[in-house]
Order: C-alpha cells, then sequence, then structure tokens
C-alpha cells in the first residue's frame, strides 16, 4: 500500500561544511558561475559559531559553512568528516502537516516545527535525523519570507555570474551506504517515495576470461536503486558495495574516505551540456577522464541499446568526454562528472563529494549502461597497453 507522500515541491538546498570558506567562494563564483546571494549575519556568525555563505544559480542552491571556533554545527561535522553534505532542505507545501506526518511514521525529529517572521511574512521549518549518515534533512515553508533563511541575510547586490552555463535545478542526489536497505526502507516508509529504478554491476561482468579471477579480489561493484517522491519527483539514486569485491568497491572507498554513510554528489539539469562544459573547462573546472576507447564503439552501443542516431557529432562529444545512455530511438541522455572534490582542490580534507553535470533528451535514467561501457572501454585502453 503506497503511503501518502509529505508534500515535498523541491529539493531547495545543499548545505555543505567546509573548512576553507573562501575556496568555495572561488569554486562557486569564479568557475561554477553562480552568484553569491546571501551571507550570515554578524548574530548567527557568533551564536551558531560559524561563517555561511549562499551561493546560486538557476534553482540550485549551496549553503557553506565554515566553522569560526569550536562547538557549531560544521564544527561538529568536520571534527569526524571532510568537507561534505551536512544537510539537504526541501521544500515543502505545508510544514506541519509535513512534520506531523513524519513523526506520526517514526521520523525522529531534531526540532519541534519552528516558525520565524520578517516584514514579509513567515517560514515554518524543522530537522529531522535520516539513515544518510550525519545528514539531516531541513523542510522549509515561506509564507512570503522575504529572507533566505533565518540569521542568512542576501545582499543587496549579489556578487558572481548570471548562470552562463545554464544551471537550472538539482536532477537528484546519489547517497552511498554500506548497506542501503534501511535508508530505502524509511524513504518507502517515512517519507512515502516510492522505488523508481535499480541496477547492479560489477567490473568482472564486463572483464575477460584472463582477468576475471583477478576481479574476484580486485575490481568495483555496486547496487543503486532510485527512489522518487511521487509528486514532486525529487529522486535519490542509492548505492552499496557489491560483492565478491566488497572493500575495493568505489562505493565503499567512498565510505571509508568520507569515513561514514553520505551524499556523494549531486547532478545539476543543463539545456545543453555541450556549452556548458566548453565553458567550464575554459574556466579550469576538472572532469572525470573518459577513455578514448568509449567514443569508439559509441556508434555501434547506441545501435544495440536502441538509441540509434543522437544529434551531436560523436567527435565532440569525445573532445568533451561527454557520456552518453539511453534505451529507446532518439531518447537519450547526456552527462558528465567533475573531480571529486579533494581531487579539485589537491586537498583530502576535502572530501569526496562531486557535482554530475546532466541534460535529458528524452531518456529518465541514471548512466546504467555507462558503467559497462565505461569499464570495457577501460579494459580495451590497458589490453592496447599490454600488446605495446
Amino acid at each position: 500500500m503506497a503511503v501518502e507522500p509529505i508534500g515535498i515541491v523541491r529539493l531547495e538546498a545543499l548545505h555543505y561544511y567546509v573548512h576553507d570558506l573562501e575556496r568555495s567562494r572561488r569554486f562557486y563564483v569564479d568557475r561554477m558561475d553562480f552568484a553569491e546571494t546571501a551571507r550570515s549575519s554578524p548574530e548567527l556568525t557568533r551564536d551558531g559559531r560559524q561563517r555561511s555563505a549562499t551561493f546560486e544559480a538557476g534553482k540550485v542552491r549551496v549553503v557553506c559553512s565554515e566553522p569560526v571556533r569550536e562547538g557549531g554545527r560544521a564544527w561538529r561535522w568536520l571534527r569526524k568528516h571532510p568537507d561534505g553534505v551536512g544537510s539537504l532542505v526541501f521544500e515543502v507545501e505545508d510544514a506541519a502537516r509535513a512534520f506531523a506526518l513524519l513523526e506520526a511514521r517514526g521520523a525522529t525529529p531534531i526540532t519541534d516545527l519552528l516558525r520565524f517572521r520578517d516584514a514579509g511574512g513567515e517560514l515554518f521549518t524543522f530537522h529531522v535525523t535520516t539513515p544518510f549518515g550525519d545528514t539531516t534533512f531541513r523542510f522549509v515553508e515561506r509564507r512570503g519570507y522575504q529572507g533566505l533563511y533565518p540569521g542568512i541575510d542576501r545582499l543587496p547586490s549579489p556578487t558572481g555570474g548570471h548562470n552562463r552555463f545554464g544551471f537550472a535545478a538539482f536532477d537528484h542526489v546519489t547517497s552511498n551506504f554500506q548497506t542501503m536497505k534501511p535508508a530505502l526502507l524509511w524513504m518507502e516508509h517515512v517519507l512515502g517515495f516510492e522505488e523508481f529504478w535499480e541496477v547492479q554491476f560489477h567490473t568482472r561482468d564486463a572483464a575477460g576470461e584472463a582477468r576475471r579471477a583477478a576481479m574476484q579480489a580486485h575490481g568495483s561493484g555496486l547496487r543503486s536503486v532510485v527512489m522518487r517522491d511521487p509528486k514532486s519527483h525529487v529522486k535519490f539514486a542509492n548505492n552499496e558495495p557489491w560483492r565478491p569485491a566488497f572493500k575495493s568497491s568505489q562505493i565503499n572507498v567512498f565510505n571509508e574516505e568520507l569515513r561514514g554513510d553520505g551524499v556523494q554528489h549531486a547532478a545539476l539539469l543543463v539545456p545543453d551540456i555541450l556549452s556548458t562544459v566548453e565553458g567550464l573547462r575554459g574556466r579550469g573546472v576538472e572532469f572525470m577522464p573518459t577513455p578514448a576507447s568509449y567514443y569508439e564503439v559509441l556508434p555501434a552501443r547506441l545501435e544495440r541499446i536502441g538509441v540509434g542516431r543522437i544529434d551531436e557529432a560523436i567527435a565532440r562529444l569525445q573532445e568533451l568526454q561527454i557520456l552518453v545512455d539511453g534505451g529507446a530511438p532518439g531518447s537519450y541522455m547526456l552527462q558528465i562528472f567533475l573531480r571529486e572534490s579533494s581531487g579539485l582542490y589537491h586537498e583530502p580534507a576535502a572530501g569526496p563529494f562531486f557535482y554530475e553535470i546532466i541534460q535529458r533528451k528524452g531518456d529518465q535514467g541514471f548512466g546504467a549502461g555507462n558503467f559497462r561501457a565505461l569499464f570495457e572501454s577501460i579494459e580495451r585502453e590497458q589490453q592496447k597497453g599490454e600488446s605495446r
């Protein structure tokens, strides 16, 4: 029996805890062309023991907080973890109703339902704990409230760009767990989400016979289930490591680097990924590399998976290293992944979080075919090297 949705409107923001707020400011404003729209008031900085700034592009909002002394939430997070997403903020239709439904279903509120006022109206908000490690969920309802969040003051003249790269909204959030079933059950029975998509994959399945035995001890496997709010279509992709190489799985490695379960990446939706990626590369943004052999077999793979012809030139996709996946004629998606934060900043304490950029052209999947295609292409590159 389906559980009644709690009235989520959208994923509104990521609250990201960082060691170096100025470094985050340079990344979002100078490289990603976000606008800095708000900063914490002196009172909030003092009382919360952390300094915050808000960066926005389209409907994408990221709040970054840096501790200014011991005892605040950012300090407590960073004492246990590297930089990472400590809270997800959701806009809801009716905060009181959402609070009542969640509490009745066994959610654990961190706060009561709180009300704030400013010259424009009221804001209602509350926090709950989650199975996402130390990441909490915050729910917000605005009734004419003019501010961003209590104590976060809007800048009269936002600094930064004007979203020239086309960031529109969050497409989905991906989280990693050592075991994801508790999170799936919580999302279904507490949040009222439904299962939308799933896949499982291990590198040994795509390996040649000569390598398959080695993959028993090494390699990377995952199981992934996507949960979706049936009304707002807010989506969570959830991953866990898959045997036999559980310890070497990329999912488990993330968990060890974050020192717990949590948000691995957020996908940003754009209308023209080619121009977005070209512009970001021009600003020095680094992406995860894709082997040339991926593109050598891409036309044949597109035929095999039923997509057929695409609008973009393969050579152009290869130049920008953009990935393609889909499953129906003319229906596909384009995606690319930024390097994880520790690689972007060359600093392990920056953590394993990263962004995905995605353009959807009819396909609503999550790039399952790219797991296999990427591994097969890496295999071919390795074989080329061994034959030389």
